[in-house]
């Protein structure tokens, strides 16, 4: 029973929080790989605090407050900001699941690593505190640390700050814990109860901002590339913006931009679509020239240079959400 109080219940989270991703953003083996990684986290933070508590001879409740939760989130949310840096995240929805597999990996091998040196010294009440409470607190702290993250890159913040701001948040909130301002009872009570609201007014809020991110820019996109494939571009406030153009670039790169603008239209698209699809329980569409066409797309950005790209940036943005559509393409 101990066991199964002590882990069960941050793993049931964690596969409820799968099964509500209506869009299906989260990539499974990501999700592994981010639970895995809290594992390894787990043990690179025991052999940490370890010898920080040794080698400066700490007071263990001092440490367990203050510096044990800097180590332990840091570790912990180092896949997500990976992740997120290689356009691999792009709604609070997936930076909250990828997150919260990370410290639910954390919290699994913390329990254990518990479980193997308490397991015939400590009563049954203390696994339930550890696994309702301390273990969704370790994937609540991740998870907070993935959606900052994310919603600062998403308003543009530097991504220094948009982690500072993640970090400080979770070390907060960990660090209270930590200080039992509350009784454990009445701490573990309150995650159990609130961590699940506010997971939810997140997956509603977010899944708002995606359909409305689908139905505006789809149709923008699609009647944009219409207009291209049709050759009425010039009448459009587009199109005069790239006959502007052509006082600063030379005739070649103008035609790399041109091309850059509608195979970037084209696949924008079609990542959309297979968004849609997902969401609506339909098999996306796996075209085999999409890799090449990705591949092209990629030699075009290098052909128009930095200062293609500002210069085109008015009709392609390239921003992180952006890019990490294209990477949905990639990575069907």
């Amino acid at each position: 029973m101990k066991i199964v109080f002590s882990l069960a219940p941050v793993l049931l989270f964690l596969i409820s929080l799968y099964l509500l991703d209506s869009f299906k953003l989260v990539n499974r083996n990501f999700l592994i790989i981010c639970l895995l990684w809290g594992i390894i986290a787990a043990l690179i933070s025991y052999f940490l605090n370890t010898w920080l508590v040794q080698h400066f001879s700490l007071n263990f409740k001092l440490f367990s407050r203050y510096l044990a939760p800097i180590t332990e989130e840091i570790t912990k949310a180092m896949m997500v900001v990976y992740l997120i840096s290689r356009q691999k995240i792009g709604f609070a929805i997936d930076a909250a699941i990828y997150g919260f597999a990370a410290g639910t990996g954390f919290a699994l091998a913390e329990n254990v690593v518990y479980l193997t040196l308490l397991d015939n010294e400590s009563s049954l009440i203390i696994w339930i505190i550890r696994g309702f409470g301390t273990a969704l607190m370790h994937g609540g702290c991740t998870a907070l640390v993935a959606m900052l993250m994310i919603g600062g890159i998403q308003r543009e913040k530097p991504m220094v700050l948009a982690i500072s701001f993640g970090l400080l948040a979770a070390f907060l909130l960990h660090s209270a814990f930590n200080h039992f301002f509350l009784s454990p009872y009445l701490q573990t009570t309150l995650i159990f109860i609130v961590l699940p609201i506010v997971f939810a007014v997140v997956f509603k809020k977010s899944t708002t901002v995606l359909q409305n991110w689908l139905e505006i820019e789809f149709s923008t996109e699609v009647e944009l590339l219409r207009m291209i494939k049709q050759g009425k571009l010039r009448g459009t406030k587009a199109g005069e913006y790239l006959v502007k153009m052509k006082q600063h670039f030379n005739q070649q790169t103008i035609l790399d931009l041109y091309c850059y603008l509608s195979l970037y239209l084209e696949l924008s698209i079609k990542a959309k679509r297979n968004l849609m699809l997902k969401e609506n329980g339909f098999p996306v569409v796996v075209e085999p020239e999409i890799i090449d066409k990705l591949n092209e797309m990629k030699h075009l950005r290098r052909q128009i240079g930095k200062m293609g790209e500002l210069a085109i940036q008015p009709l392609v943005r390239m921003k992180h959400r952006d890019l990490w559509e294209l990477n949905l393409l990639r990575n069907i």
